[in-house]
């Protein structure tokens, strides 16, 4: 009979195989028998007796290997320069992609777990182009020192970080993407003292994150929503070991297993034998750790604060100036200084701009555009990798106002490229700008203000006047108008801000839909002039937000801003894995 082969890691020595043994047979007994597992054992030294144990649970569908990688160390020492701590087992997790070149995917788990789901379930979750599928590390998003620690030291969102101590690996995206090279490069240039291979791991896999579902790493730390039958496993993490504290949550159903397999009376021993005095040095090394992180955190060398020192400075000042608008509650103020505003006079513009020279110079403005664009994306500069909804921008049958976050000067670019996705050739594309870009830009950008079907607000009155009559119009006709409805740009800034009611009041005067765009954001490999890594786009059309006939003007209005932020922020939690929330200390 054939059956789907799905391979599994654990890595351990001679002390701490008798747990794997028995994180294995909870997992034989709970997997499906319509596969064969092959589970490989990395180690470096594990006795014969101990590995003839394992070797007990091997059956028709469990094969059991054993992999000493001492001499898969010296053959990468040749190519790379190593450490003494290489020969930890946790860093083993790192190089299994490259040691088994044959597999796409596979699973790694500690040996500190009980498994009680179908392993096979968690094997065959797509996770696409993610480098790992992992639960988020409750320590982090529990203990604010802990928190503070990721985000002040290795640069990643508490509520993003993962732990290693059950990954579902894309083999593949490890070897394409070089993580391996990338793990050994940040190991040699930085050492991360607080968990160690894990910070290396979530600083690479950072933006390549598939989250699973929690129930799949039920950790044993403080907080756990859910009752422990429901876990598809469990962790035992830190001091928290079941076969140390009889008091430990989880306990029963860790002796459960251990009662069935051969090292029960080696385990037992330890339970009966851990004394009060270590107990005290458990507590006093989790005391430590905690200290640990707020020192590293606290530290002016730390990574986070080298990495910044190598970029923008400009950059990085904006990047502050965010993080204190945040908290005070700026979200409508811009954090870069835009260009002098010039007003701009009834008698400067002609909004729907058809006479023959207007026309001319939107046509070659849009030439030069496009040209602008291709070589943006031919350099890398601007990654869109996928446009998803965008039958909801094919479907449209009248005109619309599209909004859309802004965090980038070409974001505007990105959802013109969505439009032209669309298909919707007999509908002109149209973007409202700033009074100042149009008026004071210099240049070549200055032109593609001026002239790229550009719709500029007004602090002149009678202006302002002839813009709502142009929108009136275009969106009678059937076009597309884009509005930032946040009003402000924030650099890179990846959750929804706040919004402003002008976009809405387009929509519910003409009595025309929404359509929310929203563009999410992910670290690629290459590295920009600034020092920051270029961010790959997702571009998310949703259905559109119709008026409803049944509300007044105000209540259509305020209906369809609370209903875009809605879809953003729902977008927001379902890409990033975290929940939104803002630091501000004041609302």
């Amino acid at each position: 009979m054939n059956r789907k082969e799905i391979p599994i890691f654990f890595a351990c020595d001679d002390k701490f195989v008798k747990f794997t043994i028995v994180s294995l047979y909870s997992i034989k007994k709970n997997a499906s028998r319509n596969y064969n597992y092959k589970i490989y054992v990395l180690h470096m030294g594990i006795t014969e007796g101990m590995m003839n144990r394992l070797y007990e649970l091997a059956d028709e569908n469990f094969e059991i290997i054993f992999r000493d990688v001492g001499e898969y160390l010296v053959s990468i020492a040749e190519k790379f320069p190593l450490r003494d701590y290489y020969s930890k087992t946790t860093y083993y997790r790192l190089f299994i992609a490259d040691m088994y070149q044959q597999y796409d995917k596979v699973i790694y788990i500690d040996s500190d777990t009980i498994v009680q789901g179908d392993i096979s379930e968690l094997y065959n979750t797509d996770i696409g182009d993610c480098y790992v599928g992992a639960c988020h590390e409750q320590v982090m998003v529990q203990t604010p020192e802990f928190g503070e620690y990721v985000e002040r030291v290795i640069g990643v969102n508490r509520n993003c970080y993962f732990n290693a101590g059950l990954l579902l690996i894309n083999c593949d995206e490890f070897r394409v993407h070089l993580v391996l090279e990338k793990f050994i490069h940040y190991l040699n240039t930085y050492t991360f003292v607080v968990t160690q291979d894990e910070d290396y791991l979530n600083l690479i896999c950072k933006d390549r994150v598939f989250w699973l579902d929690q129930r799949w790493n039920t950790e044993i730390y403080r907080n756990i929503p859910y009752p422990l039958s429901e876990a598809k496993m469990i962790h035992y993490v830190m001091v928290n070991k079941p076969w140390h504290y009889t008091d430990c949550r989880g306990f029963d159903i860790f002796w459960k297993y251990v009662k069935q397999t051969s090292v029960h009376k080696k385990i037992k021993a330890i339970l009966d034998t851990y004394t009060d005095e270590k107990r005290e040095k458990d507590a006093e090394s989790a005391k430590k750790l905690v200290k640990l992180a707020v020192d590293e955190a606290e530290r002016a060398d730390n990574f986070v604060n080298r990495e910044n020192a190598k970029r923008d400075q400009g950059r990085v000042a904006i990047l502050k100036k965010i993080e204190q608008y945040e908290r005070e509650g700026r979200f409508g103020e811009d954090v870069e200084d835009d260009p002098p505003t010039k007003p701009l006079l009834p008698d400067d513009i002609n909004y729907l701009r058809r006479d023959p020279v207007s026309a001319a110079k939107t046509k070659l403005a849009f030439t030069a555009a496009r040209r602008f664009v291709n070589e943006l994306i031919a350099d890398k500069k601007l990654i869109v990798k996928e446009i998803k909804g965008i039958e909801n921008f094919s479907s449209l049958q009248t005109g619309a106002i599209v909004t859309c976050n802004h965090f980038n000067a070409y974001d505007s670019f990105a959802i013109q490229m969505a439009y032209e996705a669309s298909n919707q050739k007999k509908r002109k594309f149209y973007r409202v700008i700033r009074e100042g870009n149009y008026t004071s830009f210099p240049g070549f950008y200055g032109f593609l203000m001026r002239n790229c079907n550009t719709l500029p607000l007004s602090s002149n009155h009678k202006t302002l006047k002839k813009f709502m009559e142009a929108v009136d119009t275009l969106l009678k006709e059937g076009h597309f108008i884009l509005v930032y409805p946040e009003q402000s740009m924030w650099w890179n800034y990846r959750k929804p801000k706040p919004l402003k009611n002008g976009a809405f009041m387009f929509a519910a005067r003409n009595n025309v839909p929404v359509l929310p765009c929203f563009i999410t954001m992910k670290d690629t490999d290459i590295v920009d002039t600034d020092g920051f890594f270029v961010q790959e786009y997702t571009i998310h059309v949703s259905k559109p937000i119709r008026p409803d006939k049944n509300l007044t003007y105000a209540k259509n209005v305020a209906y369809m801003m609370n209903e875009n932020y809605r879809i953003w922020k729902e977008i927001y939690e379902r890409e990033y894995g975290l929940p939104l929330t803002y630091t501000t200390e004041k609302q």
